[in-house]
């Protein structure tokens, strides 16, 4: 039986229920995080919860909860469902949106409580440390049509729902973005970093992405280790003439891009780079 978090309760996901009028629901008023664990060890979780914090601020949700409640509704969930997942990698969903009104209404309502709501799944494994054994990937390429604060976890998808699937529809795992400069922004599931010539490179945070949690990770890791990185912008055209393209992402961990609208990225596999950046990572990711 799966566990979920709802309102103050814990209870059988399939138990769970929200009204129809619920904001979440009719408008895609809300923020999400999504919070990886291994062996009930979570993984970048201060910056999940002030990324949490700092979207419900910025869309006018007060924060129902302390960390230290929300660091409690994890950590318990991931126990409590850890006994049907025998891999012991436990992802969280939070789900907090403005809460339910008495009618349709686009502004937004007072005196109205937030729904909380949250649940468990199984994780991927963790990213291999070896070049010969690394999941990797192929991506679509195309301009970002989504809206113009990417940069707010919202539970608004559609747009990226969209990028998404013209990837699932080219047959191959994700799709990288650009804007209308054709520099690359972000995927439309996770943030992008490229490498020539040794030189680690990631577009810089603004509106156009989101502030990706492993991101930070990443970036912090690489820098411990040594390695050349630094927060630039890089055309499309760079990107497809980088030496090699990563995707960075909660459940992706660090994972190398192959191939990008059937160009081939490199030497077709993951480099030399990346191990020593996955590794970095590894050594690093519950530190953070």
């Amino acid at each position: 039986m799966t566990v979920a978090f709802l309102n103050g309760e814990y209870l059988p996901l399939s138990e769970a229920r929200i009204s129809p009028m619920d904001r979440g629901f009719l408008f895609g008023d809300g923020i999400y995080e999504v919070i990886p664990t291994y062996a009930g060890k979570p993984v970048g979780l201060k910056g999940h919860l002030s990324r949490l914090a700092s979207g419900l601020s910025a869309i006018e949700i007060d924060n129902p909860y302390d960390d230290a409640m929300w660091t409690s509704i994890v950590l318990q969930l991931a126990t409590e469902n850890a006994q049907h997942i025998e891999s012991g990698n436990v992802g969280v969903y939070f789900h907090v949106s403005r809460g339910t009104d008495t009618k349709r209404y686009h502004a937004y309502p007072t005196g109205v409580t937030p729904t909380v709501f949250a649940f468990a799944f199984e994780m991927a494994a963790p990213q291999s440390n070896s070049r010969s054994s690394a999941k990797v990937y192929k991506v679509a390429l195309e301009e970002d049509k989504r809206w113009q604060r990417c940069h707010i976890k919202s539970t608004s998808l559609l747009g990226n729902v969209m990028h998404f699937q013209s990837g699932v529809k080219a047959g191959v795992n994700e799709t990288i973005l650009f804007n209308e400069k054709g520099l690359i922004t972000e995927a439309s599931s996770c943030n992008v970093f490229m490498v020539k010539n040794g030189i680690i490179k990631t577009p810089p945070l603004n509106n156009e992405l989101l502030p990706g949690i492993t991101r930070h990770i990443a970036l912090e890791s690489f820098k411990r280790a040594n390695l050349n990185v630094v927060e630039e912008w890089f055309s499309k055209e760079s990107l497809l003439d980088a030496d090699e393209v990563w995707l960075t992402s909660s459940s992706k961990e660090v994972s190398p891009v192959i191939e990008i609208d059937g160009h081939v990225i490199g030497e077709g596999a993951a480099g030399e780079v990346w191990e020593r950046a996955i590794r970095a990572y590894h050594a690093y990711k519950f530190d953070a």
